[in-house]
């Protein structure tokens, strides 16, 4: 015989009911378009630099045309204006708590940008495709003993002519000083992976 509950059919009904408003006031809360972003307490307004992805939206950085890099970019460092999603509540860059209608820049994030010097990446491939073998793109480059050993020898009888073509136009060989080819921003660039004391990998945390 199965037991039946103390109270009829109003037990279950109810424990139902608010198993379902836990539900949603969790759903509301941490969901990425609650109406108030706030912290696990409750009691202060989370910072706009905190909002989980999908909170917020960052505009694209202006490019100056003549370095191919954001305009504000200082010690390989720039920054966009970010702008929180409609109806979130947090505190912006100057700490104030703002209800924001997606109109309204909430931080700026910070975007990592290179230093350039006046060294184009098409000038110096160029100049090792057609004039390699008298050393003008070692030249061009800020290699002037190189260049100079390359027109002596005619680009080490094109053996040096050929591989330093290879190296610059993958971008292994750059400017002496230092800084990064000037290279159209949406462009092919090369990026450098790896690992250091200060870049190491991290253990992958599962929920």
């Amino acid at each position: 015989m199965a037991a039946a509950w103390p109270s009829g059919t109003s037990a279950p009904k109810a424990v139902t009911a608010r198993l379902v408003g836990v539900l949603w006031f969790v759903s509301v809360t941490t969901g990425p378009w609650g109406a108030v972003a706030t912290s696990a307490g409750g009691e202060e307004s989370l910072k706009c630099e905190d909002l989980k992805v999908g909170q917020y939206i960052c505009k694209d950085p202006k490019i100056n045309d003549a370095t191919q890099e954001p305009v504000n970019c200082t010690n390989y460092t720039a920054h966009v204006s970010c702008f929180p999603a409609p109806n979130i509540t947090c505190k912006d860059s100057s700490g104030n708590e703002t209800h924001f209608t997606g109109n309204e820049v909430g931080f700026f994030k910070p975007i990592s940008c290179r230093n350039v010097n006046g060294y184009s990446y098409k000038v110096a491939v160029a100049l090792s495709l057609f004039l390699g073998w008298l050393g003008a793109d070692r030249f061009y480059l800020g290699y002037p003993a190189l260049g100079l050993l390359k027109f002596c020898t005619v680009g080490f009888c094109g053996i040096g002519s050929l591989i330093d073509f290879i190296l610059i136009s993958m971008q292994i060989v750059g400017p002496s000083d230092g800084s990064s080819y000037i290279i159209d921003y949406y462009g092919t660039r090369l990026t450098r992976l790896s690992i250091t004391n200060e870049t190491f990998r991290k253990t992958q945390l599962y929920p």
